[in-house]
């Protein structure tokens, strides 16, 4: 059976992607990963997983936003691929479902954030179309 991509909705499932998720955010910890990811549902975050052969092997979280100066975009929160299968499609079969699904809602554009320490990441997103639009700013409070 050929790699799919899944809405993730059972608290099950939720936790079954934590392994993968762990990879791009280490600082999550498993225990309340489940409980999180259910108050962040309250607004808007959803998560979709690519499952082969059963197993997860990419993850990404995700929402629905309307900005003024973009109008309806999704936007992705998360987006990873297990490290021990990067190279095997999984994260194009994935962004390909991201860019479907916003099409599906309505919106016009899809949007991420990278780390600057993602250069293999920013390949890929090049590969896929994607460009640098802004820089994004952050102050510790």
């Amino acid at each position: 059976m050929p790699p799919e991509v899944r809405e993730i909705v059972s608290d099950e499932e939720v936790a079954a992607t934590y392994p993968v998720m762990r990879q791009l955010r280490p600082h999550l910890e498993e225990e309340g990963y489940v409980e999180r990811v259910g108050r962040m549902r309250g607004e808007g975050y959803r998560l979709a997983a690519v499952l082969d052969d059963g197993r997860v092997r990419c993850v990404a979280g995700f929402r629905v936003r309307d900005f003024l100066y973009t109008g309806k975009h999704l936007y992705v929160d998360d987006l990873v691929t297990d490290e021990h299968t990067r190279s095997g499609g999984h994260g194009k079969l994935m962004l390909d479902w991201l860019a479907d699904e916003a099409r599906r809602s309505g919106c016009g554009q899809l949007h991420l954030d990278s780390g600057v320490q993602r250069e293999g990441a920013h390949r890929f997103y090049f590969r896929e179309g994607m460009r640098i639009s802004s820089y994004h700013f952050i102050k510790e409070l």
